[in-house]
């Protein structure tokens, strides 16, 4: 499972015991400032490795290039990213045509989303995932710096049974489709965005509005894409884009983290 706290509790005594860690779970890295700048010093201080690459995008190297611009001496300015590979699966759907609930339908019935998909549309693993690039970018921030814009009314997050809210859903189509129509009069598309602004130190999540020059525009079902606008890349964002879930790719990336430590 990658949030629980199962595991994670043991990184310390690991990792003092100068055994390396490659891991997918988010809630180390995620968790409070203190305890993630303490595990980093550990790591240092053993000779070890705590790695995290998977906790972003899967299998795509994300935070491999971020740490390489910030070792080279790059400073990062902000940071944009569809970083969810159910809302992006969507979002690309309900652009093409589909009704919204009818596009979170067809992401659980594919296995995009939790079987509760609230826990895909409150934005909270976004939340996570941009909180851990904004620290690996050098920013010591918290999880509450990290806003989230709620996209769906209240009473259906309130909602106690699945059944219910997929019942329910519906009922947000037509709000949704305005927001469709007047994106699409401006030549925009929608995208659900985590964004981290250095100048500002903060982050949010919130559906925006891309135009056609923005790398999020042409964006395929379920793939993630991160751009990191840097000193050295300032005019045009470093972009790294591709299948962002999945059991294959994370698995994938957690190999390669473990052979990076024999070479």
């Amino acid at each position: 499972n990658t949030a629980t706290e199962e595991v994670p509790q043991w990184y310390a005594e690991i990792l003092d015991s100068s055994i390396s860690i490659s891991t997918p779970n988010k809630v180390a890295a995620s968790g409070p400032y203190k305890r993630y700048r303490e595990l980093k010093q550990l790591a240092q201080k053993r000779n070890v490795a705590w790695m995290f690459e998977t906790n972003v995008g899967a299998g795509l190297p994300v935070i491999d290039t971020l740490n390489d611009l910030v070792n080279s001496g790059d400073r990062i300015i902000r940071i944009e990213g569809v970083l969810s590979g159910s809302m992006s699966f969507i979002f690309h759907a309900f652009q093409h045509g589909m009704e919204f609930s009818e596009a979170v339908l067809e992401a659980r019935r594919l296995g995009y989303t939790e079987p509760d998909p609230r826990d895909d549309l409150s934005g909270k693993d976004m939340q996570r995932k941009i909180l851990i690039l904004a620290r690996e970018a050098g920013y010591e921030l918290e999880l509450e710096d990290v806003q989230v814009e709620s996209i769906l009314p209240g009473e259906l997050w309130a909602l106690k049974s699945v059944e219910e809210f997929l019942e329910r859903l519906p009922e947000a189509d037509a709000s949704f489709a305005a927001l469709r129509q007047k994106a699409k009069d401006a030549g925009k598309a929608l995208r659900p965005v985590a964004s981290f602004t250095a100048g500002e130190k903060r982050a949010e999540i919130a559906l925006r509005e891309v135009d056609s020059s923005h790398p999020f525009y042409a964006l395929n079902a379920g793939d993630n894409m991160i751009a990191f606008t840097s000193m050295r890349y300032k005019e045009r964002p470093l972009v790294v884009y591709g299948p962002g879930a999945g059991a294959e790719v994370t698995a994938a990336g957690i190999f390669a983290e473990i052979i990076n430590l024999r070479t």
